[in-house]
């Protein structure tokens, strides 16, 4: 991936002040913002289909015991990576592409007080800032869809976790359907979006030096959770949500993913890989 396509990705999730807008709402919605803890951030915390459930439920599958160093590629405002380090007791680092994205990571982690367990670095997934096998495992939610060389995002995985580690990929994938409707959460235009199958990823994984040992498509969870979604923001928006980071036209890419869901143009896919010893 060029580095004029990746300043377009981040460029897609840019969004000026983002640290100040995000305290400023949580203060609206009453929060003590010095204080916050991973449930107050939960409205806007997770910005993948369906948000702290699924993160658990990702989470669940890697198997980890509390004493791992966790690698959050694509990490956003840091969502995951504090569920990680406060349910799990992971130390977690986190990389993005967006430099608003990571400032607020590492703002909101303190405030929680989970800055001893977890850290942020502005970098791009196909060139990690990490030595050889620096981590435990590794798990990347919602984010390839904006990586054009899919099989550089694996090698790179590969190459920054031990063997014998965990990599869970969260991500939407290409379905039967074609002709998806823009904008998307993840992209304007089709520009910025790159989708593979399960079965390609799953080839490009192979290649890389994992083996993928569990599959699981999500479609009907995300259709669940995009018609309650959908549903409650019929009114106005929450001071603290997903509009602060999706923009003014989060409805319409809400919209427009859960049509492409119940169309079978695009799924919610979990795949749960190792690397090889």
């Amino acid at each position: 991936m060029s580095d004029d396509h990746e300043r377009a990705v981040a460029r897609h999730y840019q969004v000026s002040a983002l640290t100040e807008r995000i305290l400023k709402a949580a203060a609206a919605a009453g929060l003590d913002t010095d204080r916050l803890t991973p449930r107050d951030l939960g409205p806007i915390d997770e910005f993948h289909i369906g948000g702290r459930a699924a993160t658990k439920h990702v989470v669940a599958k890697m198997g980890l015991t509390g004493s791992e160093h966790v690698l959050d590629i694509g990490c956003g405002i840091g969502g995951a990576a504090r569920y990680l380090a406060s349910a799990i007791g992971c130390r977690v680092t986190g990389i993005d592409l967006t430099p608003e994205y990571v400032e607020a990571a590492r703002v909101l982690s303190a405030r929680t007080g989970l800055g001893d367990r977890t850290a942020f670095e502005v970098a791009s997934a196909l060139r990690m800032p990490f030595a050889d096998a620096t981590f435990d495992a590794a798990l990347t939610l919602h984010v390839a869809m904006n990586i054009k060389d899919r099989a550089g995002l694996c090698r790179e995985a590969a190459r920054v976790i031990k063997r014998g580690a965990a990599l869970c990929i969260y991500d939407v994938m290409q379905g039967d359907a074609d002709d998806l409707r823009f904008p998307m959460p993840w992209a304007q235009t089709p520009a910025t979006s790159h989708l593979t199958t399960p079965a390609q990823m799953e080839e490009l994984l192979s290649a890389a030096g994992f083996a993928v040992e569990d599959i699981e498509d999500r479609t009907r969870h995300g259709i669940a959770f995009f018609r309650e979604r959908l549903a409650a923001s019929s009114g106005p928006a929450p001071a603290l949500g997903l509009q602060l980071l999706v923009g003014p036209d989060a409805r319409l890419k809400f919209q427009n993913l859960l049509e492409g869901l119940e169309r079978g143009a695009v799924a919610p896919v979990v795949m749960m890989a190792r690397r090889r010893a």
